[in-house]
């Protein structure tokens, strides 16, 4: 954890406040939903939040809405143009004496289809720009509100509708994209992954997002019951065991400066996280332990580069 002053310490301190109200649409045991509900506490009443097509859209439909702040809905490709607008508009409103709250702000919300695939484009493009906004990615590893198809977020080996495990295939034969990477290529200032299952360490990382102006971009596991076969009840459990087997590193990255917030002293075995997902239950027909093997292998590699360059 980080040393620098902060308001959360304990999780004593996450805000009692709530900006999502009880009852959503949201499946049951979503990761995204208690990611999403973290990240409003943080942000507070003042948030516009721009949306797009996928699952956390069931949040507003029309004429009713889940949040209780402002929802802008988009097309797939346009949340990054729809902030900018918002922004701009803000601009021109404050310009013309308009008492706007000091703290306002706007978040963009997407799925991982929108992130890393259909609106990779125009989020690079805003990233360009430097756009003042906060970007929020709830990444449930496919594309889960039309059936779960594969997107470039999919694990490796995992099962999909359109990845599915054979004899000859056994599961998504790609490693998954490296948004954060991606996205620290653009000179950004601030990125991080977060958990759910780490409250604290998400609110601090808002809460040190704010102290930056340009893109502030957030890449949230989002556990999906549904898409990926798993209990509801263990959502909070298969959020934490990802972290604890390395599987999703909690990092940072200050103006492409990479700090890892979690560094586990040793790992939990990938296998007691593959295993609570239907979404890999072909790999533990014992035909498969050499690509167990090759993912724990790879695991491994990433981690070991990280306690040789940053104190556990």
């Amino acid at each position: 954890m980080s040393s620098e002053p902060t308001r959360y310490r304990t999780l004593k301190d996450v805000p009692k406040e709530e900006y999502m109200t009880p009852g959503t649409p949201l499946c049951a045991g979503c990761g995204a939903q208690l990611a999403l509900r973290l990240a409003l506490k943080a942000l507070g009443p003042h948030t516009i939040v721009v949306n797009v097509p996928g699952c956390v859209a069931l949040f507003a439909i029309y004429p009713h809405s889940s949040l209780k702040t402002p929802f802008v809905f988009t097309s797939f490709v346009a949340a990054p143009a729809t902030a900018q607008g918002i922004v701009d508009a803000i601009k021109v409103l404050r310009s013309r004496g308009v008492n706007l709250p000091e703290d306002t702000k706007v978040l963009a919300v997407v799925g991982d289809g929108a992130a890393y695939d259909i609106g990779l484009q125009s989020s690079s493009g805003a990233l360009h720009r430097q756009l003042d906004h906060y970007y929020f990615v709830y990444d449930n590893e496919a594309y889960g509100n039309t059936g779960f198809q594969y997107s470039s977020a999919s694990p490796f080996l995992s099962r999909t509708t359109t990845s599915e495990a054979t004899d000859r295939v056994p599961g998504n034969p790609f490693w998954k994209k490296d948004i954060f990477e991606i996205w620290r290529a653009h000179g950004v200032p601030y990125i991080a992954t977060v958990a759910a299952s780490k409250p604290v360490d998400l609110l601090r990382k808002f809460e040190k997002a704010a102290k930056f102006k340009g893109p502030k971009l957030f890449l949230a596991l989002g556990v999906c019951p549904t898409g990926w076969g798993s209990d509801p009840q263990m959502t909070v459990k298969i959020d934490k065991l990802a972290v604890e087997t390395g599987m999703w590193p909690l990092k940072e990255a200050v103006y492409g400066e990479v700090r890892h917030t979690y560094i586990p002293r040793s790992l939990k075995p990938v296998e007691e996280y593959l295993r609570t997902q239907r979404r890999f239950a072909h790999l533990f027909d014992g035909k498969h332990d050499d690509l167990l093997k090759e993912y724990q292998a790879r695991v491994n590699a990433y981690w070991e580069k990280v306690w040789s360059t940053e104190p556990k």
